[in-house]
């Protein structure tokens, strides 16, 4: 008698299930909110895009208050003339913002993000733009559901009209601080804009189009760096937009006159309204994420829904972890003393050099083709002098030098006379007695004034060369 093995099937394989390493991005339709905090919010935007779009026509002293003029290179801020040799004062106002928006953001979280971020700003412009052409959010929801018809073609192309419109303006505004808003009118309305400026003027308007328009939130999201590096900054201490767990929790939906506490609920009655009126789309109720750029919007909302139910507000408030946990929050602190220092010391210091900034400039070149020359008892340097005239207007400036008894200037007699604007060279002879010099490399002095400016003074120091004694 034979024994037959039989093989045991194979077991079925399992189904092969394809997954998308990125998944599509979910359209955010954040609803409108109404409150103390969005009033502050719109005043910002308002007060914001009015100074962008009207401070290019705004004149300052025959010149455009706000200009950055690249070709002449001179930088108009109001009454103040910057040039590239105030390239330290720059410098400094940038780092001046830097500390700036660390310190508050130690102190109070984003609070750059929620009110004043360039995106956010103009966001919030075509959010009321988008509004006004396509409804509420429910309106835009079932819109966009919707099958196309002419109705839906018609908002859309209003609404796409509308952004590309205030996206060209934008632009156009931009370039303004860099050419002249009246003369870049002009070229405009004459078809003879330059390239450089027609380049700039769509890829900024671009720009707004594209990221005020499509991306919003995710630019916050997954562009900025900001978003990313802001928890180093960030403290127990630190004021941010927080939900109260204690009093919420447990959820639930209830009507109006039941007591919470008698049906074993918190405050939190889960109408996800905070989660419609985030421009993120994130629920606060979570805890503090990266993606909360502190705009407020779900505090207003949430305060309204409490004072609807008859609850007290802030359930979800400006906090910090440790008032949260009954803690004593401290406002001083190592980090914000020392970031309060620095951006002390640097506002300062930008403070003392606008003070001590003079309107001129005073560069000195030795002749490097001979080092002195001998003439009857007398030694003579030659030097060039390059005046910078740091003013819109010309100017006449005295040149005298000291350091040596006896010591004589040849060839600035009388005034010099600069452009505005304009560096111009002397040639200057300095001659001193051979016995009057002690060693062979001796400092002088050159002084440098102006006719029309006497209590202006620049000194600047150079060597006069001579044989060992």
């Amino acid at each position: 008698m034979s024994l037959q093995t039989t093989t045991p099937p194979d077991p079925p394989a399992a189904p092969t299930v394809e997954q998308a390493l990125f998944e599509k991005r979910q359209k955010i339709y954040p609803r409108e909110v109404h409150g103390r905090f969005a009033l502050a919010r719109t005043g910002a935007v308002l007060v914001l895009l009015g100074l962008f779009y009207l401070m290019p026509w705004v004149q300052w002293d025959g010149h455009q208050a706000v200009l950055f003029d690249l070709p002449a290179r001179k930088f108009y801020i109001f009454g103040l003339t910057l040039w590239p040799q105030d390239f330290l004062l720059l410098a400094l106002l940038m780092l001046l913002a830097a500390l700036t928006l660390f310190f508050f953001t130690a102190v109070a979280g984003r609070l750059w993000c929620g009110y004043a971020c360039p995106q956010t700003v103009w966001t919030e412009a075509f959010l009321w733009i988008e509004r006004k052409v396509e409804g509420s959010r429910q309106a835009q929801m079932k819109r966009d559901r919707a099958p196309w018809s002419w109705d839906k073609l018609r908002v859309k192309v209003t609404k796409q009209g509308l952004w590309l419109a205030f996206s060209a303006f934008t632009g156009f505004s931009f370039v303004a601080y860099f050419t002249p808003a009246d003369a870049l009118l002009a070229t405009l309305a004459a078809g003879t804009l330059g390239p450089w400026e027609a380049f700039w003027m769509v890829f900024y308007g671009f720009a707004t189009y594209g990221n005020a328009g499509f991306l919003r939130e995710q630019v916050c999201m997954y562009m900025c760096p900001y978003a990313r590096f802001q928890s180093a900054m960030f403290d127990a201490d630190t004021l941010v937009v927080s939900y109260d767990r204690r009093r919420g929790e447990p959820r639930g939906s209830r009507a109006s006159s039941v007591v919470p506490a008698a049906a074993g609920l918190g405050d939190c009655i889960n109408c996800t309204m905070c989660v419609q009126v985030c421009p993120t789309g994130i629920d606060i109720r979570n805890g503090l994420q990266y993606e909360c750029i502190s705009c407020s919007a779900c505090i207003d909302v949430c305060d309204d829904v409490m004072d609807r139910m008859g609850y007290a507000p802030g359930l979800i408030r400006y906090t910090t972890q440790h008032a949260l946990e009954d803690k004593p929050t401290r406002v001083v602190r190592p980090r914000t003393v020392i970031y309060a220092g620095l951006l002390a010391g640097v506002a300062s210091l930008i403070l003392y050099l606008l003070a001590t900034r003079l309107p001129f400039g005073l560069d000195i070149i030795r002749d490097r083709n001979q080092l002195y020359r001998e003439r009857m008892g007398y030694i003579e340097n030659v030097y060039t002098l390059k005046i910078l005239n740091l003013e819109d207007a010309p100017r006449h400036f005295l040149v005298s030098a000291a350091g040596i008894d006896g010591l004589e200037l040849v060839g600035a007699d009388g005034p010099l006379a600069v452009a505005a604007g304009a560096v111009a060279d002397a040639p200057v002879v300095l001659r001193a007695r051979e016995d009057a010099l002690g060693a062979r490399s001796t400092p002088v002095s050159f002084t440098l004034r102006t006719v029309e400016r006497a209590d202006a003074v620049l000194h600047e120091q150079a060597r006069f060369l001579g044989p060992s004694p």
